[in-house]
Order: C-alpha cells, then structure tokens, then sequence
C-alpha cells in the first residue's frame, strides 16, 4: 500500500510539473472537493493520493491512465475465460467475445484520449468534443459487456468473476469523465451556436441517379462533384453484383478489400452495390474506415439476415449489419433482419462507428431494429421499422426527415419507439429525432387490435430523447412515453417535446414525470445537428442533405 501511494504521488506530480506550461492553471484543490462533484466520491477518493493537493487536470490526465491500465488488465481477464470455451455455453462464449470486442476499442479510445491530454497541441481546441464522445462510448462499451454476460443466463459462473472489475472499471471511467467535464469541457472554444437555420444541399443524388458501372469507374481517384466548393471525394471504387459482372458477388469480399485506417481527407473507398437480396451477415471493423455503400434504392438492393436472441445470440451480435469503423456512409440500402416478431431482439443494423451517416436507407425488422450504439451518427430520408424499443442504444444520434413505422407486435406486447441508454449524466448522448414522421406500419394501421404505441421507454437512468418539430399521428398513446420498470428513471430520464404537429402530438395529457418536458426553442436548438452532434464538421465531407438547425 506505501509503495504504492509513492508511486501515485510521483506520478502526479510528474504529471502536473510536465504540463503546467500546456494548460492555464487551475488552482490547488483537495481530493475530496473533487470527487464529492462525481456519482461515485468514495471509489473516487480511493484512486487518488491520500496527501497533497493537484489541480483537476492533473487528476484528469491520473484517471485517464489509471483507466487505460484497468482496460488492460479486464481485456487479459476475458482472453483468460475464453481460453477455457470448452467448459462455457455458446451464449456465455458469444457474450465474452461481444466484451473481448468493447474492451479492444476502449483501449484505443483511452490511449487517444491520454495521448491528447497530454498533447500541447490540442487541449483547449475542438478535439475536446471528441474526447467527451470517447469518454462516453467507453461506459457504453462497458455496459453492453455487462448486458451480454447478464443476458446469457448460463453465464453465472463468468459473471461471478467479471462482475467486480466490471463494476470497479465502470466507476473509474464515470470519474474520469467527469473529471474531463469539469476540466475541460467548460474551457473549450466556444462555438456559435445555431438556433435555425437553412437546409445544406446534398448532392448524393448526382451519384445515385447513376446506375452505370463506367460512369462510376470514371470518377475514381478524383472528386465526384464539382459544384462549388462542396465535393464528395473518392479514393476508389469497387462494384459488387450477385451476377458476377462486378468486382465482387458479395458485399464482405468487397470491405476486405478495403485500405486500413484511411484518412477522411483521401476520400472514401465507395462500393457501389447493385440491385439484389444479399443474404450475408457484414460486418464494418475499427481499421476499415471511411467506407461509403451506395445502393440502387430502397428496396432494390438489401441486406438481410436472421440472426436474433431466441436462436442464441447477443442482441449485439444479432445485427445483419455491424459498423465501428469510424465515417461510414450508407445510401439507398435496405437492411433486414427477418427473424420476426416472435423472435424477440433481433437487430438491422447496429452502428458504433463515429462521425457515420446513413441517407436514404430503410431498417427493417420488430424488436431492437436499430442499435445506435455508440458515438456520433446522422440518419437523413430513411424508413425505420418495429416494434418493442426499435431505435435504442446510447450514441449522440439525430434522425432528421425520416419516417418512423410502428408494426404490429405479437400479443401482450406494446410499442415503443425508443428506448435510449445514458447510464452516466455526463455521457453527451441521446436520441434527437427532428422534422420526422411517426405514423403506423400497414399491419398495424390495418389491425383492430389495441396495441398501444409509445414514443419511449427509459432502457438506462440517465435517458435522454427528444422529439421536435415532427408529425406524430394518432398511433401514439396520450401519455406520450412509458415507463420500464415501476418508477425507475423517472426522476433521473430527460424526456422531451418540442412543437410537434399531429393528432397524437398533444402534450396535454403527458406523463407528469419530473425528467419529461415540454420545451422551448432555445432548448431545442441544443439537440440539431449543429449543436448536439457537431455536424457542421463532418457532414459536409459525406455529401448527405441536412439541416443543421431548426425549422
């Protein structure tokens, strides 16, 4: 305990002298101040020197490396049971590969988010809203492990020994980023901040409207638009169809052949997919980024799969579509997961790849369509489909112009849109759905049955949904959201509604929760595109059509 006490001192001190040229002093403060600020103050002040005093980013920059180290170590710890599958249930197996994947990339997040800490460069600069998205994908990550392993009922054995550094690790990571809130997020340049605005143009017309493999291949290696200072650029293009004529009969070959880790600024490596049903499960990993998929339409070229809890997969592992690699673009692809109703969660698609888009695609399946898992993410023109909390997870994630489709669900269950996953309140995440449509699929609008619909449900304590400037039709039960479980939540939840049209956009009858809110358009404006996922950076490069304020 001595020794180790003297290590943490030096470290600290270490830290502080370093960098005390890189960042504007903050002044001295005891242990205890700070951590009385974070969820969890005794676990806080068991990581920190018992003696002497630090400002809050040297304790910041402490927690950082101590969390980089706790990855470590729980990522050896899963290799260490699945080195023993032949004593495990292929749930158990499935779930300690989905928590081998979460802690891959949270040692990657953590060692960016310490490199940049430590960077004289980049402190004070924009790559502070990266860092806050790291930091909270990271918790996301570790709860998804935990879901899995408490999922997988057969497990008991693997959580009785995860469960402790699972929980230890969670804590750790909630205080460091809240630490990083308190210390930088409050100093980082101010942006302007939008409140309405006009609708950027996109141009990803002028691709898909062609359906002619030489005009694609002709605009290879170079920009694909011209048109003022606004171009999609591409570094290569391949072609995939079933019928052999391109470059690929499926779509996996097609992202193998991918380059690793490309830079944004070379272009994407764009794959044109022909009109088809590809029956592959594809799966977009950390090192293929920038990819961009281009379809024929909607319902002309589709992705589809089966895979789904019931027949024993994770939730996560069930997705017909994966995607981490970070700048993902999709356009006029549908994606299915056919597993039906009676299946329960069987996932589309599920997106933790930051800074990614989807413009117009369709997400087709009934419970847990659409797992927007972590990170930022933009939807524009798409068609999302099902039933029990069909758009869920914990990413920064605006749908804009989509139309939302409640199906029929199997008896004695209800609807709901969304169920949103924030378990910290520091996390800068939620669902922001704006200027969309949310009216009833053809099976349900065609039942006699009372299947009531909702626009929520609290999945984690910290949910945080907003629907604004959108048609809401008369599918939506009165009270508007529903609860998960007694009164969990609801105190905690931040529900909100902002000038919405409709029959069922009536907020009098709302629930009286104290996280629901009727909202003003100053509030609003903090959940566009502008303002909640910083679009304005990124969208332009991928040519999508966005607004970036409000209506």
């Amino acid at each position: 305990m001595a020794s180790s006490l003297i290590f943490s001192l030096l470290a600290l001190l270490f830290i502080s002298r370093a960098l005390a040229d890189i960042v504007p002093a903050s002044p001295p403060v005891a242990p205890e101040t700070v951590c009385n600020v974070t969820l969890y103050p005794k676990f806080c002040k068991s990581m920190l020197p018992r003696n002497g005093q630090g400002d809050i980013h040297a304790y910041g920059r402490l927690l950082v490396s101590q969390s980089l180290s706790s990855a470590r170590k729980f990522s050896a710890l899963v290799d260490k049971y699945l080195g023993k599958q032949s004593t495990l249930s292929k749930p158990t197996i499935l779930a300690l590969k989905d928590c081998k994947l979460l802690a891959g990339l949270n040692m990657d997040f953590l060692l960016s988010t310490s490199s940049t800490l430590n960077s004289p460069k980049t402190l004070l600069g924009d790559r502070t809203e990266d860092l806050q998205t790291l930091l909270s994908a990271i918790l996301t990550n570790q709860q998804t492990c935990f879901d899995g392993l408490e999922a997988a009922s057969s497990a008991w054995s693997v959580k009785n020994g995860l469960y402790s550094p699972l929980s230890n690790e969670t804590k750790l990571y909630s205080v460091s980023l809240t630490l990083f809130n308190r210390g930088w997020v409050h100093k980082k340049i101010k942006r302007r901040k939008l409140l309405f605005s006009d609708t950027k143009p996109g141009h990803l017309s002028l691709i898909m409207s062609s359906r002619n493999r030489e005009i694609l291949e002709s605009v290879a290696r170079r920009n694909l638009l011209q048109t003022n200072s606004d171009s999609v650029v591409v570094r290569d293009i391949v072609t995939v169809n079933p019928d052999g004529s391109g470059n690929f009969t499926n779509i996996s070959d097609a992202v193998s052949a991918a380059p690793n880790n490309t830079n944004i600024d070379d272009g994407y490596f764009l794959i044109y997919i022909a009109s088809g049903v590809y029956e592959e499960y594809v799966s977009i990993d950390k090192k293929k980024k920038n990819i961009m998929m281009i379809g024929d339409g909607i319902n002309q070229t589709i992705i589809t799969g089966n895979r789904n809890i019931v027949d024993g997969s994770t939730t996560f592992n069930s997705a017909t579509l994966a995607v981490v690699g970070q700048g993902f673009v999709a356009v006029n692809i549908t994606f299915r997961n056919t597993a039906g109703a009676i299946k329960h969660q069987a996932v589309a698609v599920r997106n933790g790849a930051d800074l990614s888009t989807f413009y117009s695609c369709s997400f087709e399946a009934y419970q847990d369509t659409l797992y927007t898992h972590s990170l930022r993410q933009f939807y524009r023109d798409c068609d999302i489909y099902g039933t029990v909390d069909f758009i869920f997870g914990n990413a920064a994630v605006v749908l804009q112009n989509c139309n939302i489709y409640a199906r029929l669900p199997i008896s004695g269950q209800f609807n709901a849109l969304t169920a949103q996953g924030r378990t910290d309140p520091g996390q800068n995440t939620g669902i922001s759905i704006h200027n969309c449509k949310i009216k009833a699929a053809a099976d349900l609008a065609s039942s006699n049955g009372t299947m009531k619909t909702y626009l929520g449900r609290p999945w984690k304590e910290y949910s945080r949904t907003v629907v604004m400037q959108s048609f809401i039709d008369s599918l939506i039960d009165p009270t508007g959201w529903n609860n998960w479980s007694g009164d969990f939540a609801l105190s905690t939840l931040y529900y909100a509604e902002y000038n919405n049209v409709g029959p069922g956009s009536n907020t009098t009858n709302r629930v009286n929760w104290t996280g629901y809110h009727v909202i003003n358009a100053t509030d609003a404006a903090n959940f566009t595109v502008s303002n909640f996922i910083l679009g304005g950076d990124w969208l332009p490069a991928t040519g999508a059509e966005y607004t970036s304020g409000l209506l």
